[in-house]
């Protein structure tokens, strides 16, 4: 589980217009319309072809509890692409993104000042700028770590430095453990 990459695709499903299918045959027959076949999903899933095609027949009922979270995982992944797609070019052009976490934070800064960590609850509303910065990461396959490295630098220059306003010595910002994190559009 990713904290951050699940967070930004939570975030862009709460633009969906209509709920993704619930049920594991109708999941599944979502899936084979998406891959043009059972065979596909089969080996998506890692389940046979034969299994399959009776969750499409709707013979079986109820997914073991991996199954169910790989199929729900899947669906979702690939549910409203056209929706997804404007809801992140919204937050990346126009709308800006919303950070709300608790978290561990702190800051490298020069000597005198009162840098330690400490725990922190934020809300922050974050420019287009820096929504499009996180989106593009996660699509071309950002780690973790790399994406919390840009919603600290997003935190350090909005929260912390007010966009150039104050604090224009401080350094780096330190964003560590997370209690809570949560993105809205």
């Amino acid at each position: 589980m990713t904290l951050f990459g699940d967070g930004l695709d939570a975030a862009v499903q709460k633009a969906f217009t209509r709920p993704a299918p619930k049920s594991a045959g109708a999941q599944m027959r979502y899936l084979v319309k998406q891959l043009k076949g059972t065979k596909a999903v089969a080996q998506m899933l890692r389940v046979s072809q034969r299994t399959v095609e009776r969750y499409v027949k709707d013979q079986i009922k109820k997914p073991r509890p991996d199954l169910a979270a790989r199929l729900e995982r899947e669906v979702k992944a690939r549910w409203q692409p056209q929706i997804r797609a404007k809801a992140r070019e919204k937050a990346a052009t126009t709308g800006g993104i919303v950070i709300d976490t608790r978290a561990r934070i702190g800051y490298t800064a020069p000597i005198g000042s009162t840098d330690e960590d400490r725990l922190r609850h934020l809300t922050v509303a974050l420019p287009p700028r820096h929504a499009a910065r996180l989106f593009e990461a996660q699509e071309q396959g950002a780690t973790e770590q790399r994406l919390k490295e840009i919603a600290a630098e997003a935190l350090k220059e909005v929260y912390f430095q007010d966009g150039g306003r104050r604090a224009g010595s401080l350094e780096e910002v330190r964003f560590t453990d997370i209690e809570h994190l949560e993105f809205d559009l």
